[in-house]
């Protein structure tokens, strides 16, 4: 009985110095190391121990930066740093002096995120930048992911608010896109138009977290520039209009893959608010991306090769399945469908015709091309029941 009794304290012991040995092991992980813990568990489904690695990984940015903001104001607090004011120059020159090991490593981290020269040489600055870097928007997308994949809508929406508001931040440059698209689904799902919309124009004309344009022929920047995108859109809208598919496809190409899906998007939705010549700008600048893409795929292993034709396009694109499924994830029939009515609507009657023989045509254009084959010429189609 008593050996028992021993073997279970020992026992007992045992664990409780287990589980404190793996909880020191968890806090003493960097918060990019718990991250990329949780994004593993994310991708196996294992979305509950997903949410407490990313959490834990926010937690652990949090106490980091705090910490060493507090290192900082501990040094500033001493009677012979605060004499120096806010000169963040002679506070350096100081640790330097002083081999202030802690200050300095906190600075140094600090630097590796914001440039020194942005802070002005204000230790007050420097000291507001400790608390910017405690936002972890990488953390909070994917939080938002796991609350997403769960079904739980206004949770994730508010965790991928969360993560633009400090995009800067993002280990990715110019992933801020990908979160916008993700806001942008989350308003379509639940049938918030006006929200989708807005948020699709700014993946169009707004710019990436790095500063540059996402789609320079749509971006919102100083009047004369402005002026000039529309012309050089208007142009192109010409040579459709007047020179039909082929030939503006011969003309032009448009190698922007990401924007396409929020052209489309935009096109569909115009669509069926019967915005006929918005939707036939956006679905052209859909449709011209895509088959730029499957254009300089093809040269990429063809290098003489040259468009000519959409039918002798799709020859090629048949027997390669990674350009198929490229035409399925970018919806490109339904795509040419509804630019076809668009065009027809707006009274551009030559491309619409040459996209509808094209459709009806195509033995691999699904459901539409069996509508385009239902009717001898184009017509403005029901609206799209945006799903």
């Amino acid at each position: 009985m008593v050996k028992k009794f021993f073997l279970g304290c020992t026992l007992l012991v045992f664990v409780a110095g287990f589980s404190f040995s793996q909880q020191q092991q968890t806090a003493s992980r960097p918060w990019w190391y718990t991250l990329e813990e949780g994004k593993r568990l994310f991708s196996g489904g294992d979305y509950g121990d997903a949410l407490i690695s990313f959490e834990d990984a926010r937690r652990a940015r949090i106490a980091q930066f705090t910490r060493m903001k507090q290192d900082i104001i501990l040094l500033m607090s001493s009677p012979d740093v605060r004499r120096l004011e806010d000169s963040l120059y002679l506070i350096e020159q100081y640790i330097a002096d002083h081999n202030e090991t802690a200050a300095a490593a906190a600075l140094a981290e600090l630097y590796y995120y914001i440039p020194e020269k942005s802070l002005n040489g204000s230790a007050k600055q420097a000291l507001e930048g400790f608390d910017h870097l405690k936002n972890y928007p990488d953390a909070e997308y994917w939080l938002g992911e796991t609350y997403m994949a769960e079904g739980e809508l206004s949770l994730a929406l508010n965790q991928y608010e969360l993560a633009l508001d400090n995009k800067d931040l993002l280990e990715t440059p110019g992933f801020d896109t990908e979160i916008l698209y993700r806001i942008t689904e989350i308003h379509r799902i639940r049938r918030e138009y006006q929200e989708m919309e807005k948020q699709a124009n700014e993946i169009i004309a707004g710019k990436d977290s790095s500063g540059v344009p996402r789609d320079t022929l749509w971006a919102r920047d100083s009047p004369g520039t402005r002026t000039s995108s529309n012309q050089i859109r208007a142009a192109m809208a010409r040579v459709l209009e007047n020179e039909g598919i082929d030939h503006f496809l011969i003309l032009y190409r448009y190698n922007n893959p990401v924007t396409e899906r929020a052209h489309r998007l935009l096109g569909f939705f115009c669509y069926a608010s019967n915005r006929y010549s918005l939707a036939a700008e956006h679905l052209t600048f859909a449709f011209l991306i895509q088959n730029t893409v499957l254009i300089d795929e093809i040269i990429r292993h063809n290098y003489d090769y040259s468009f000519t034709t959409l039918e002798d396009l799709m020859t090629r694109v048949r027997s390669r399945p990674e350009l198929t499924a490229y035409l399925d994830d970018t919806e490109y029939f339904r795509t040419a469908y509804y630019l076809a009515s668009a065009l027809y609507a707006g009274g551009k009657t030559k491309p619409a015709s040459q996209l509808w023989a094209f459709l009806a045509a195509s033995d691999n254009s699904g459901e539409w091309g069996s509508r385009a084959r239902r009717y001898p010429s184009p017509f403005i189609d029901k609206a799209i029941e945006m799903p």
